[in-house]
C-alpha cells in the first residue's frame, strides 16, 4: 500500500506541473467540445490530432490524448439531452430519457446527474487502474513471445464478437488490417513485401495516415451527408442545474451499478464505452420496479449508461498501459502515439518509465474534476456553440488535418495516402464495414508478426511451443471459447438485435 501512495505521489507531481496541467485541461475542452458536436466523436479527432502529439513531450501527448477520449464521454450527453443528437455514439442511450426529461423542463437535473454520474464513475475507474495496473504488468513480464502471440489472438477474436455488423465482416476487415501492417521490407529478409515497386511504401504504411484517413476525412464525408438529410431538434431550455433530492436518491443505485458494468465492459478486449451504456441502460430496466417508464424520463435511463460510458473508457486504458494491447480502437491511436513518441507499449513502461504511467493515472482524476468544472457552468456556451451550422466548421477541419499530415514527414504522398483512405473508410460506411477491426488488426498484425517468429525461433520450429505452455493454451482456448459463442445461431440472433438497436 506505501508503495502504491508513493507511485501517486509521483504522479501528482508529473500531472500537476504547469505544463501537464496545461495539457489536462485542453484535452478535457478539447473532449467536451468534439463530444458536444455531433457527429465528429473521439476516434476521428484523436486520429486528426496525432500529428501535433510528435512535437510534444510523452507525458503531455498522452495526457492531452487521454483527456479528449474520456471528456468526450461527458460532452457527448449534452446534445443527447438538450436536442435528442447524440454527440459521441456511447450517449446514443442517453437521448431516450435524458431528452424527455428535458421536454419535461428537467433539462437542468438530467445534465447534472450526467455530470455526477461521470465523475464518480471516473473517479471510481481511476482507483482500479492505479490497484491493478501493477499486479498486472508484473504477471506480464513473466510472458514469453508465445503468450504474448496468443494475447493479442484473443484481442483480435474479442474485437470480432464484439464489433457491429456480420462476423464474417468483421473478421474480413482484421485481416486486410493485418496485411496493411505487413506493408513495408520485411525485418529479417529486406525483401519488400505488398510494396508494388512505390519507394514510399519500403517504410510501410504510416499508423497516423491510416487512422486519419479512415476516421477523421471518412467521419467528415459521412457527417456532410448525414447533416444534409436530417435536422436538429429545437434545444431544450435549462433552468436550475440542482437535482432534487428525489433526483439524488433515484439516481445513485444507478450510478453505482453503472460503474460497476463500465468498469468491468472497459478492461475486455474490443469492449468500450458504447457497450457499456447500452448493458447499463439494460440493466436498469431489468431491475426497475416500472420499467415502462423508460423512454418518457426516468433518470436512472441517464445515470446508469453516463456512468458506465465513462467508466469503460477510462478502465480501458488497463490493457493499454499493462499489457500494451489495445482494447478498442480509441486504444489502438493511444499505442499509435506511444510508438510516434519512441515508446514501446507494454508492461516494461511501467518500470521503465513511471513517471508516464503514473503521470496518466493521476490526470485523470484532475481531468474529472475540471471536466464538471467545464460542463455544468460553461452549459451555455455549449448551447450557442450547437447553433453553428457543421457546414461552416469541416473546410477548417479538412486544412488542419492537410497541415497536420504533410508535416509529419514533408511528404505530399502522406497527405494523398491519406486522401485514398478516407475515400475507402467513406466506401466502409457505405457497405457497412466497420473500420475499428481494421485498425486493431493493422496496430497489432506486425507485433504478432514478431512474436510469432521469435516462439518459433526459441523453439526451434516447433508450433507445440503455444499448447505447451499453460498461459498461451489458456488464451488459445479462450479465443476458441468467444469464436464458438459467437458462431451459436441463438447468440447471433442477440448479438444483431442489439446491434440494431444501437443504430
Amino acid at each position: 500500500m506505501s508503495e502504491l501512495f508513493s507511485n501517486l505521489a509521483l504522479g501528482f507531481s508529473v500531472a500537476g506541473t504547469l505544463n501537464n496541467l496545461f495539457f489536462c485541461f485542453v484535452g478535457a475542452m478539447l473532449g467536451t467540445l468534439i463530444g458536444v458536436l455531433p457527429g465528429i466523436g473521439p476516434l476521428a479527432t484523436l486520429a486528426m490530432l496525432l500529428p501535433i502529439t510528435f512535437q510534444l513531450p510523452p507525458e503531455g501527448a498522452l495526457i492531452m490524448l487521454a483527456g479528449i477520449f474520456y471528456g468526450a464521454q461527458y460532452g457527448g450527453s449534452t446534445t443527447s439531452i438538450l436536442i435528442n443528437v447524440p454527440g459521441e455514439s456511447s450517449s446514443v442511450v442517453t437521448a431516450l430519457d435524458g431528452h424527455a426529461m428535458a421536454k419535461q423542463g428537467r433539462a437542468g437535473s438530467a445534465l447534472a446527474i450526467a455530470a455526477i454520474g461521470s465523475f464518480f464513475a471516473g473517479c471510481v475507474a481511476t482507483v482500479l487502474i492505479a490497484v491493478a495496473g501493477p499486479p498486472l504488468a508484473s504477471i506480464a513480464q513473466k510472458f514469453g513471445a508465445a503468450e504474448y502471440f496468443s494475447l493479442m489472438v484473443f484481442g483480435l477474436v474479442g474485437a470480432v464478437v464484439l464489433a457491429s455488423g456480420s462476423v464474417i465482416k468483421a473478421v474480413s476487415m482484421i485481416i486486410l488490417g493485418l496485411l496493411l501492417g505487413l506493408v513495408g521490407l520485411d525485418v529479417t529478409s529486406g525483401q519488400g513485401r505488398f510494396t508494388f515497386g512505390i519507394p514510399e511504401l519500403s517504410d510501410g504504411i504510416g499508423f497516423v495516415t491510416v487512422s486519419l484517413g479512415l476516421f477523421g476525412i471518412a467521419e467528415i464525408v459521412t457527417n456532410l451527408e448525414r447533416a444534409s438529410k436530417h435536422g436538429r431538434d429545437e434545444i431544450a431550455p435549462v433552468h436550475s442545474l440542482m437535482p432534487t433530492r428525489q433526483d439524488m436518491r433515484e439516481s445513485w443505485p444507478a450510478i453505482l451499478r453503472g460503474t460497476f458494468v463500465g468498469s468491468l465492459l472497459g478492461i475486455l478486449p474490443g469492449g468500450g464505452a458504447v457497450l457499456a451504456s447500452f448493458s447499463a441502460y439494460t440493466l436498469e430496466k431489468k431491475v426497475a420496479k416500472d420499467p415502462s417508464r423508460f423512454g418518457k424520463g426516468a433518470i436512472e435511463g441517464v445515470a446508469g449508461p453516463e456512468s458506465a460510458n465513462n467508466a469503460a473508457a477510462q478502465t480501458s486504458f488497463i490493457p493499454m498501459l499493462t499489457l500494451g494491447i489495445p482494447s478498442n480502437a480509441v486504444m489502438a491511436l493511444m499505442i499509435g502515439a506511444m510508438m510516434i513518441q519512441g515508446i514501446t507499449p507494454g508492461p516494461q513502461v511501467m518500470t521503465k518509465q513511471p513517471a508516464l504511467f503514473w503521470g496518466i493515472v493521476a490526470s485523470m482524476w484532475i481531468g474529472n474534476l475540471m471536466l464538471v468544472i467545464i460542463n455544468l457552468p460553461l452549459v451555455g456556451m455549449w448551447i450557442r456553440l450547437l447553433r453553428v451550422p457543421y457546414e461552416m466548421l469541416f473546410p477548417a477541419i479538412i486544412v488542419f488535418c492537410s497541415i497536420g499530415i504533410y508535416s509529419l514527414n514533408n511528404s505530399t504522398t502522406d497527405v494523398l495516402f491519406t486522401a485514398g483512405f478516407g475515400l475507402i473508410g467513406y466506401l466502409f460506411v457505405k457497405l457497412g464495414f466497420e473500420a475499428a477491426p481494421l485498425l486493431l488488426g493493422f496496430v497489432l498484425g506486425p507485433l504478432m508478426e514478431e512474436n510469432l517468429r521469435r516462439a518459433m525461433t526459441i523453439s526451434r520450429g516447433d508450433p507445440m511451443t503455444f499448447i505447451d505452455r499453460p498461459i498461451s493454451l489458456g488464451l488459445l482456448v479462450a479465443s476458441l471459447a468467444l469464436l464458438a459463442i459467437v458462431i451459436a445461431p441463438s447468440v447471433r440472433r442477440t448479438r444483431e438485435a442489439a446491434f440494431q438497436e444501437e443504430g
